[in-house]
């Protein structure tokens, strides 16, 4: 079980159950002609590193199924999924396993 720790004020975010936290990767600032793109016009990029990740989803029998992913993982997932959290002016997703649609390698 991994945790998301910003040492500036030794906040930990760790997920619970079958949720994982993701951050973002930045989006494109200028687009390939080279404009220059204001934040109200960029899309929010579907891609992520998973910071940290929780302890399984619970089963029906009581166990917990481990996690398919794990800290470091660059994830792709739906531009809406999850919600914003934000740490020391860090935004993080805080998300349900689920919601990754593929691991890139």
């Amino acid at each position: 079980m991994a945790t998301a720790t910003k040492t500036k004020t030794k906040l930990r975010l760790q997920p619970m159950g079958e949720r994982i936290v993701v951050q973002r990767v930045e989006s494109e600032e200028t687009t390939a002609g080279g404009i220059v793109l204001p934040d109200s016009a960029r899309e929010k990029p579907a891609r992520g590193t998973v910071v940290a990740i929780g302890s399984g989803k619970l089963l029906d029998d009581g166990s917990r199924a481990p996690s398919q992913l794990k800290q470091g993982d660059q994830v792709l997932f739906s531009s809406y999924a999850g919600e914003n959290v934000e740490i020391d002016d860090v935004e993080y997703l805080l998300m349900r396993e689920d919601d990754v649609l593929a691991v890139v390698e």
